[in-house]
């Protein structure tokens, strides 16, 4: 009887195996010789396609940003600058959340990863599009990643224990429902999100009145104000 064949080696495989690792058990349970083993292959077959762990980090986190929606920075959606940022920082923020343990890795920004640099294009092409002058733009796509990732870094909630005696009231006055919040984890972390994302657009919606203004009636169709930085 012909022995069953082995499903043939690829990149797909090798970076499903590798992110099902960071998630089970962090960056640190990835190299290319437990990967060899859970693929059932020899480690040197692993690098007909990639370099070094490294490479292989890269990948996954690039398969991480490929999750992340981009349709509403396309035309002709209809949602304004402030409605597409919100709802693709919401995507953004629950594609790091499915997948924390990459998260330091995709904080790195997106060097050569096609989906990263993609990522990256869309939400500058559609600042600029919008009225905001390219500098500014560059900007506003930094803040965005600093708040996404950083939010996506840890738990607010999750960093207190649930021992109600751990937060003693003569040493902390103010922290008697604290045990309480690691039962309430997600919904405290996503209130907290949307809070600070909410109040982000605002800040950026000030500032883009200095930056841009109206032109005829189109409200959509806007042209930078000179002389800005």
């Amino acid at each position: 009887m012909a022995r069953p064949r082995k499903p043939l080696l690829s990149r797909d495989r090798i970076v499903g195996a590798a992110s099902a690792l960071v998630d089970a058990e962090g960056l640190d349970a990835v190299s290319t010789r437990r990967l060899a083993a859970v693929l059932g292959v020899s480690g040197p077959s692993l690098y007909n396609h990639f370099r070094n762990k490294e490479e292989i980090l890269d990948a996954v986190a690039d398969a991480v940003s490929a999750q992340v929606d981009l349709s509403m920075f396309e035309k002709p959606d209809p949602r304004d600058w402030r409605e597409a940022l919100h709802d693709w920082a919401l995507s953004y923020r629950a594609a790091l959340a499915a997948h924390p343990h990459i998260v330091p890795v995709l904080a790195r920004g997106p060097g050569r990863r096609p989906a990263g640099l993609r990522v990256a294009d869309a939400v500058f092409g559609a600042m600029v599009g919008a009225g905001w002058p390219p500098a500014q733009a560059t900007r506003i796509g930094a803040l965005m990643r600093y708040f996404i990732t950083g939010s996506a870094l840890g738990s607010f909630a999750g960093g207190f224990v649930d021992d109600e005696t751990a937060y003693d009231p003569a040493d902390y006055p103010h922290l008697g429902q604290a045990h309480l919040l690691a039962d309430h984890r997600r919904q405290v972390d996503e209130g907290a999100f949307e809070t600070g994302l909410r109040a982000l657009l605002e800040g950026l919606a000030i500032q883009y009145e200095q930056y841009a203004q109206p032109v005829g009636d189109d409200a959509a169709t806007v042209r930078p104000v000179p002389n800005r930085p």
